[in-house]
């Protein structure tokens, strides 16, 4: 059982490696099932090539059930470390309510002046709860 597992997702790295982000609803469809039953937030990053090529995926916190303590020096130290041009941020409401908090919002702003000095681009923070998601770049809030 345990190789099938591994297998598995072993599969399931390989189709997201070469998977292409163009829109907040690709990272819903890479995101919703890993996402959709966890009972604390995740928060996690998706580095991206200059094509928006997925380099690689990485849940930089889990919180609790509401919260998830994210500082821009372990995102970017990651973004960094992939040798990523721009990224993508994403986490779950376990409360299954994709509406931003104010503490989503200012940390999104955050992580994008951050991304500007360092010159990888935020390109969006998705928030996934229940079986919808909520765009914070769709939305304006940048």
């Amino acid at each position: 059982m345990y190789a099938l597992i591994q297998l598995a997702k072993s599969i399931t790295i390989q189709d997201q490696k070469n998977c292409i982000i163009r829109t907040p609803q690709d990272v819903f469809k890479l995101l919703e099932a890993e996402l959709c039953h966890e009972q604390k937030e995740h928060f996690i990053c998706l580095f991206l090539n200059t094509k928006n090529s997925l380099i690689f995926k990485e849940v930089i916190s889990i919180g609790s059930l509401n919260a998830a303590i994210v500082h821009p020096r372990e995102v970017f130290h990651a973004a960094i470390r992939r040798c990523s041009a721009s990224l993508i941020c994403a986490h779950n409401h376990p409360s299954g309510d994709p509406e931003p908090s104010i503490e989503d919002i200012n940390l999104t702003k955050r992580l994008i002046a951050a991304g500007e000095i360092i010159g990888i681009e935020v390109l969006d923070h998705v928030i996934i709860g229940g079986n919808r998601f909520y765009s914070l770049k769709e939305h304006g809030h940048f």
